[in-house]
Formats: structure tokens, sequence, C-alpha cells
């Protein structure tokens, strides 16, 4: 007597995306020297401008308070830029061939990738803030301001790895990814990050009041040392939901176009 064998249900789209974070989670471990650089470049400018232009920038020795916020984006944009050489290496190298033979949404990659990048930034930020705090960095933000704080740093990584994961898909090559994405981090160095606008030339306090590093900062800047945040949080939320939208839809039609629909 034959019996039919019902075919294995396909696995679930949590599942899906648990075992890629695993992966992506796996990969970063191994590439150690990518972890090491996103927190040891961003280190060694806050020391720069904390000991070399501190005194000339704040003669009253308050610098390291100002450039600690800006710092801490800038560590989660190295670390997030990585995202865009590791899903073009996937792009490019055929696994995705092999993950559209599977029963699973082969996007999941990329998910993957973002979950990576947001704990891999994690860990970095802590270590910066540690040795922020070490260099003279004073916040007297409450648990809750702290928190809040987390919550900006948290959606400015998540914006900035769906960009780069977006770079990916649509870079030719690892290289490419890198020298595209490369472009983002000249951002927080065109926001108030280091000096204040209002010591800007005229013509740059447009472009760096009017881009969404600025009110992120400011906000953070609020939160944990007691600045007036004014408007900045709901403007930095505002263009972050705005480039996470974008992002994911630019992702999803890369991805198809190079990988095919699943």
């Amino acid at each position: 007597m034959n019996r039919s064998v019902s075919p294995l249900a396909p696995p679930s789209f949590a599942a899906t995306n648990a075992v890629f974070i695993r992966r992506s989670l796996t990969l970063s471990l191994r590439n150690t020297e990518s972890l090491m650089m996103a927190i040891i470049l961003p280190v060694m400018l806050m020391l720069m401008f904390t000991y070399v232009f501190g005194g000339a920038i704040d003669p009253g020795g308050d610098y390291a308070n100002y450039v600690v916020p800006g710092i801490i984006l800038l560590c989660a944009g190295y670390g997030a830029a990585t995202t865009a050489v590791d899903v073009s290496t996937d792009m490019t190298n055929g696994i995705i061939d092999r993950f559209r033979t599977m029963p699973i949404r082969s996007l999941s990659v990329v998910t993957g990738h973002v979950a990576a990048s947001l704990a891999r930034n994690l860990v970095a930020t802590g270590v910066v803030i540690g040795v922020a705090l070490l260099v003279g960095f004073r916040p007297n933000g409450s648990l809750l301001e702290w928190l809040a704080a987390l919550g900006v740093i948290v959606l400015f990584i998540l914006t900035l790895t769906w960009l780069y994961a977006a770079i990916g898909l649509v870079a030719g090559s690892p290289s490419a990814a890198s020298g595209y994405g490369f472009i983002l981090l000249f951002l927080p160095y065109l926001s108030s990050a280091f000096v204040p606008i209002d010591t800007m030339p005229h013509w740059l306090r447009g472009v760096a009041s009017h881009q969404p590093i600025t009110p992120l900062i400011e906000t953070i800047r609020g939160l944990l040392l007691g600045t007036p945040i004014g408007d900045h949080a709901w403007i930095g939320a505002v263009w972050c939901a705005a480039l996470i939208l974008i992002a994911l839809v630019w992702c999803g039609i890369a991805f198809r176009k190079r990988a095919g629909r699943r």
C-alpha cells in the first residue's frame, strides 16, 4: 500500500529570521577586526578632540561633555558601515542562490545583518561611553533619561543599518559598497557633533541644521546633560522613520531585482 507523504511545512517567519540573525552574529564574532575598528576609530577621535582640540574649542575644560554625544553616533556609523560590505558579499558570492532553493524568504538574510549590526553597535557604544567617562564625560541624566537616550541610539543604528543594507544590495562588489557607504560617515562632521552650529559659516549652518544627525545629537545631549531639547526629539524621530521607510522600500526593490522574488 502506497502512503502519501505530506510535505514539510516551511519554517515560520520568526524561525527563519532567528536562524539568519544567529548566522550574522556568528560572522560578526569571527570578523573581530571590523568590530575593533568600529570601536577604536571613534575612541581615537574622542581622545584627539578632547585632548588636542578641546582646550582651543572650549578653554573651560568642558568639551568632553559636549563632544561625547556626537562621538556615540559616530561610533554607531562606523559600526553600521560594515553591513553594506556584509550584504554585498552575500549577494555576490552565490549563497543567495542556495537560499532561494529553500522554502524560506531569502530577504531574511538582510534582516539578520541588521539585527547583528544592532547588537554589535550597542556593544561598541557601551565601550565608547565607558572610555568617555574616563576622560571627563559627566552626564547627569536620570535612569529614564538614559533609557530614552538608548532608545534614540537604537533608532539611529537601525536607520543607518537599513540604509547601509540597501547600499550593499545595489553595489556591484563589497569594495564598492564600502566606498559608497563611506559617504554617510561625513554627516556627523557636518552637524553639531563637534562644534556649535552658530560657529559655522552662514552657508554651512543651513546644512548642519537641516539634516538628521543634528537633532539626534541634541536630543541625546539634552537627555544626558540637561541642555534644552526643544523640537529636536520629534524632528529626529521623523527623520529616522522616513529614512527607515525609504530604506525598506529600497531594500525590497533591490533584493527582488538581484535575487528574484520569493
